[in-house]
């Protein structure tokens, strides 16, 4: 996989329309909901990325659809599927929690995935990637972030609140918090409550894969001190963190869909060349 050129044809590639017209997703049946996803397998003994979409984004988000687009060329599987709530998934968004979307994406890994993985956590997804990584920490062979948002519902969510807000949380059990992609995100005290409960930020998080963190100076909603916590934190030896100047949050522009693709390459060709060598 040459880098390089790879990186010029993903920047091509995202200046182009991402409207594919795809068929319906495939559905994953768990005991607790159902699953939309789309899958290609991988050429043998290569790696699955999986993404992991942000908060109240799905998998036909530009990333998403981006990554599908380019991946499989490079025999990379790829993975990418509708968390609870979100999407074609099924169950509804006000009624999920940071352990709820971790339960499901290591259900998915384990239900649609063998060999190694890459996760590709986006915003919130970020967090629940590390949450699945440590869960299944024998596969994971690699770790990418983007405009990581760990803990984010702690240290943005209800440290962002006033007070009237944090009274309409308490008393109705749900509250309306304003969103410059749409509508208002209807957010539940056992989200608040919950995360508390996955907190990753707070002390010593044994994860030692090699990782990457991509995020923007320009960031509106996730600092980037939020991805150099992470990066203090980690175990990894094998970490770095990138800092795109004038990146938002969503780092959907051509260059950085073109450096996600790079990055996520990067990682990748440790294992695909081991997997390219002929056996003995």
């Amino acid at each position: 996989m040459k880098q390089a050129r790879v990186a010029s044809a993903a920047k091509q590639g995202a200046e182009a329309s991402l409207d594919s017209g795809e068929a319906p997703p495939s559905k994953l049946k768990l005991q607790f909901a159902e699953i939309a996803y789309r899958k290609a397998a991988p050429r043998r003994g290569y790696p699955t990325i999986v993404f992991l979409s942000g908060l109240n984004s799905d998998m036909g988000g530009t990333k998403a659809s981006f990554l599908a687009d380019v991946l499989p060329a490079h025999g990379l599987g790829y993975l990418r599927f509708d968390n609870l709530g979100h999407g074609a998934s099924s169950g509804r968004f006000v009624d999920q929690t940071v352990s709820s979307w971790v339960e499901t994406a290591v259900s998915v890994l384990d239900a649609l995935t063998s060999g190694p993985l890459i996760l590709v956590g986006s915003s919130i997804g970020a967090w629940v990637a590390v949450k699945a990584a440590l869960a299944r920490a024998e596969r994971v062979a690699g770790l990418v972030t983007i405009a990581a948002a760990p803990d984010c519902t702690e240290d943005l969510m209800w440290n962002g609140m006033d007070v009237f807000q944090r009274l309409t949380l308490a008393s109705k059990g749900v509250v309306d918090l304003p969103s410059d992609y749409g509508e208002p995100y209807p957010i539940s005290r056992a989200l608040i409550e919950d995360g508390r409960q996955n907190l990753v930020l707070r002390g010593a998080l044994p994860l030692s894969c090699p990782a990457r963190l991509l995020h923007g100076t320009a960031d509106p909603d996730v600092p980037v001190s939020c991805s150099l916590r992470l990066a203090e934190v980690m175990a990894s030896q094998d970490l770095r963190v990138t800092l795109i100047k004038g990146g938002d949050h969503r780092l959907s522009r051509p260059d950085d869909l073109a450096l996600t693709v790079s990055t996520i390459l990067e990682l990748a060709q440790p294992l695909a060349s081991k997997a390219a060598k002929p056996s003995r």
